[in-house]
């Protein structure tokens, strides 16, 4: 073998790994990432809450358009638009989490098209 064979192995076998590395996951399994490592459960706790707010706050709202007085409409319109609102802020809250690991995994990505490669 002579260095210009080593070299075009080593340029495949590089092009192999920061293909792997460069495709970007969908949507959802970006997602789904953030129910794993160490703050998985709390995330899956907080997802948890979003959607007994978001379902108490579609039934007062539900209670809401159903009422036939001003003060059954307060009744259930206040509370469904703070229960509503409490479901936003927490399903806000989950999203920087998606995005720190796609700069994490962004990062990596740079690491590995900078680092040099072993042998040369």
């Amino acid at each position: 073998m002579n260095d210009k064979d080593i070299a075009a192995a080593l340029a495949a076998e590089e092009a192999d790994l920061l293909r792997m590395i460069d495709a970007e996951p969908g949507y959802f399994r970006q997602l789904s990432a953030i129910f794993a490592g160490r703050t998985g459960w709390m995330n899956a706790v907080m997802m948890l809450a979003q959607l007994l707010l978001f379902g108490a706050g579609a039934y007062a709202g539900w209670r809401f358009f159903a009422a036939t007085d001003m003060f059954e409409a307060l009744r259930w319109g206040l509370p469904s638009a703070v229960l509503l609102l409490m479901s936003l802020m927490i399903k806000l809250a989950l999203w920087p989490v998606v995005q720190a690991n796609r700069i994490l995994r962004a990062v990596k990505r740079l690491e590995m098209a900078i680092a040099p490669v072993e042998g040369r």
